[in-house]
């Protein structure tokens, strides 16, 4: 019969969760070379057991997940000048994208408050055509009489 063992406090041998369990791989019994990897798993063992020894990161072409991975090994293996160097392009980066995405929606609330006037004056317009008194019109468009007078 297979025992179980559940994570347990030390002292209490009070059981944390009976939902969690962890699970150990002794990597140096992992023998499968890069071809013969076919699973997701076997994929990510075979980069973890050889990391430090690898050139290139292999099954980049089959998941987007060991590119981001390759990005990830890339920075993390940067000088400590680089590295800092590496985050202030980041910081810059990410601040220009800030203030495009601030003057893209400055734009859009100026263009849509641009487009909500044209619409209240066309409004006025219309009704101006069809006799209605221009207090009437100004109550219902919120242009002043003024405004009104010079459509």
């Amino acid at each position: 019969m297979k025992s179980i063992k559940a994570i347990a406090d030390r002292e209490t041998h009070e059981q944390f969760s009976d939902k969690m369990r962890y699970i150990f791989i002794e990597l140096p019994l992992f023998t499968k070379e890069e071809d013969e990897c076919e699973t997701d798993f076997e994929r990510w063992i075979y980069v973890l057991k050889n990391m430090e020894t690898l050139q290139r990161l292999p099954f980049k072409a089959r998941k987007a997940v060991f590119e981001k991975l390759e990005q990830i090994v890339d920075i993390a293996g940067m000088s400590k000048e680089d590295r800092l160097k590496y985050d202030e392009s980041i910081k810059v980066y990410r601040d220009q994208l800030a203030v495009m995405e601030y003057g893209r929606l400055q734009g859009e609330a100026r263009g849509e408050a641009r487009g909500e006037a044209r619409g209240r004056a066309n409004v006025a317009r219309s009704m101006k055509a069809d006799g209605m008194p221009v207090e009437t019109i100004a109550r219902y468009t919120g242009l002043t009489p003024e405004e009104i007078e010079q459509l």
